[in-house]
Parts: C-alpha cells; structure tokens; sequence
C-alpha cells in the first residue's frame, strides 16, 4: 500500500510505446504557462537545471477519479508522485534543480491540490496543450478529457538531456531525478 494514498493492488503497468524516443535533444519551446503561485513560468527561460514531471490529472477527495481509471495504464499515482517531490524537494534543490509539476488541469484546480498537500513549488498549467503540443508529449483520452501520460523531461541550457517514460510506480519519480542528477 502506498503511504499517500491507498493504491488498488495489480495496476497495469504502462509500456514504454516510443512516444517519448523524440525528446532527447529537444528544446524548451518558449511558452508561457501560469503557475499556481499566479506567475507566468516559462521553462525555455529556467537558468538552473529544469525538472518538469508532467502528470495525467490529480483528483479531489470526495470526488470520483473518471470511470475505468484505474484500468488505464500509469493513470492512477498522481498524489503520490506529486508528494514523492515534495518530499525530496530539498535534496532536488540541493543538486541544483528548480522542479515544477505540469498536467493539463486549470490552476485553480492545481491551486487546491497544491496547498492540500503542502508542495513547496510550482505547479503549472498546460490547460490549452501548448506545451504538451510543442514538446508532442504523449496523451489519452477519457471521458472526453485529454490528459498527459505520465512523463519526466531533465533539461540543461533549455535542452532535454533526459527522459523518464513510462513511469511505474509514480513515486519512483522522484528518486529517478536525484538518481540522474547525481551523476
């Protein structure tokens, strides 16, 4: 059981389908996104090493995740993926890392979550998918809502240097990070 939040036992596991192969190498498009703290974050502008975790969607307590999400998979895990950063948020920064979540939900939905679990960073909004686009991030649908997979881009210099995809389970997320930037 995780310790965030209780996680159905036999997830799917996602598959690594190459939709991440392109990324290496990328460069950060210049886009605005709004951040929870109601700033504009443009991550092509970050002049530490940039983590972005993007994330399917979070949901809120007393209300139901969409119909057979538990059986898409990677879908189920953003709390605790979200609460893995957090908690090494410290160590992260100590490598020298600005780390910001990113999902396609609105900043006033981020905002809530954000400030229920106490995450000392930004979270930022892609709810129009110009990042998502331009990066040609991997997505699905359910209930007519397009959402990211679950997905880890480390740049350096605005340029992708390396990729976490498929990410199973979420709260492993995190110590991929440190694990790459130790090196």
């Amino acid at each position: 059981m995780n310790r965030y939040e209780t996680m159905p036992k036999d997830l799917p596991k996602p598959i690594d389908d190459g939709a991440c192969d392109h990324l290496i190498g990328t460069k950060l498009p210049n886009i605005g996104l709004i951040a929870t703290d109601g700033s504009i974050v443009n991550l092509s502008a970050q002049l530490r090493k940039t983590v972005v975790y993007c994330y399917p969607m979070t949901g809120k307590p007393g209300v139901p995740l969409p119909e057979g999400w538990d059986e898409i998979p990677g879908a189920r895990g953003c709390t605790p993926q979200n609460c893995s950063f957090r908690d090494h948020y410290v160590e992260l920064s100590a490598l020298g890392a600005n780390i910001f979540g990113l999902s396609t939900q609105s900043s006033e939905y981020q905002k809530e979550m954000v400030e229920r679990l106490h995450l000392p960073f930004l979270v930022l909004s892609d709810v129009n998918f110009k990042f998502c686009d331009a990066m040609r991030l991997p997505t699905f649908d359910v209930n007519g809502m397009r959402l990211l997979k679950r997905v880890t881009l480390i740049a350096e210099s605005n340029i992708v240097v390396k990729v976490h995809y498929p990410i199973f389970p979420s709260d492993s997320d995190a110590a991929w990070v440190i694990e790459q930037l130790s090196h």
